[in-house]
């Protein structure tokens, strides 16, 4: 196993450390679900992470998310699975969705889902809706109506942690080969600031349009190898948590860091990525684990669990 591109001196991480010992009488296990809370944010306690999602209504991701077993907290900043910029050719829509005004509700089974509704200056409609997969894994799909034609529309989606999250990488072509078994290139810094991992040619044509010229914050991207499979990976040594960002190969044209410590200490996906006609609806679908005391093995399992996953609207 090619362990030296995952490692990077960590040895904790290489290890599947074991599971907490359990209670004798355990307590019923918390709902996956979302709970109204105040000041228009909602709360979840899955029993492994506990947090807030649209902390005072606004359209941002995850956030005071603790993994109550080690007491880490996992996120900072604009928090996890954010949408962030939105493109599409030779236009940003405003700084980034977290700013644009939305609505949420909960959903039957659970869930919680946001609307942001189509303006004069936002020719879409966009959908997200974010349900428990597990305790420690949340499933977000992110659904697109298109009032006009919408040439290579892009949604950035966001995430970003704690300044323990050191050790970026993505999973990229390279023996072994297998699912069970896959190879991670770190986001070194002598790699640049920031780093791409596009899907293919087409996919660097996109990121090279001229989008990520387009102010505030423009963002000059190195183009790393191709992934293999849209899978992004933050870990915490001092923790043994790694944060496993997921996405479908054919809704996913790349995967994004900085540097492995660069202050953001973020990942992100490139959604989407086509055309979309006016009146077409497209689905996205990304998966955000939070794993204790992982290998490569069970990174593998965890895509190929999330592989087989079906759209949340299903």
């Amino acid at each position: 196993m090619k362990t030296a591109l995952w490692f990077l001196g960590l040895a904790a991480l290489t290890l599947i450390g074991p599971s907490p010992t359990p209670a004798q009488s355990n307590p019923p296990s918390p709902p996956l679900a979302f709970r109204v809370g105040t000041n228009g944010a909602f709360t979840f306690d899955t029993g492994e992470l506990r947090g807030v999602l649209r902390a005072e209504g606004k359209s941002v991701g995850l956030q005071s998310v603790t993994h109550i077993p080690s007491g880490k907290r996992v996120d900072a900043s604009m928090g996890l699975l954010s949408h962030y910029r939105v493109f599409t050719t030779g236009q940003r829509y405003g700084a980034g969705a977290w700013d644009w005004p939305s609505t949420a509700r909960l959903t039957e089974r659970g869930g919680l889902e946001v609307l942001w509704p189509a303006t004069e200056l936002r020719p879409f409609e966009m959908r997200a809706i974010y349900r428990w997969a597990t305790p420690t894994a949340l499933d977000l799909e992110t659904i697109v109506t298109a009032k006009q034609d919408l040439p290579k529309f892009e949604s950035f989606l966001a995430c970003y942690f704690t300044g323990g999250f050191t050790n970026a990488l993505a999973w990229v072509p390279g023996e072994p080969t297998s699912s069970e078994s896959p190879s991670f290139l770190p986001a070194r810094r002598e790699f640049g600031e920031w780093q791409m991992f596009p899907r293919d040619a087409a996919a660097v044509s996109v990121i090279q349009d001229g989008r990520w010229k387009l102010e505030p914050h423009p963002v000059d991207w190195t183009m790393r190898p191709r992934f293999a499979q849209p899978v992004a990976i933050r870990c915490d040594a001092a923790s043994q948590l790694a944060a496993v960002l997921m996405a479908r190969r054919e809704e996913c044209f790349a995967l994004a860091m900085p540097y492995e410590t660069e202050g953001h200490y973020s990942l992100y996906l490139a959604q989407f990525g086509r055309d979309l006609k006016a009146g077409e609806t497209a689905r996205a679908q990304a998966r955000l684990a939070i794993i204790d005391g992982t290998d490569l093995r069970r990174i593998g399992r965890a895509w190929l669990d999330f592989a087989g996953h079906q759209s949340l609207t299903e």
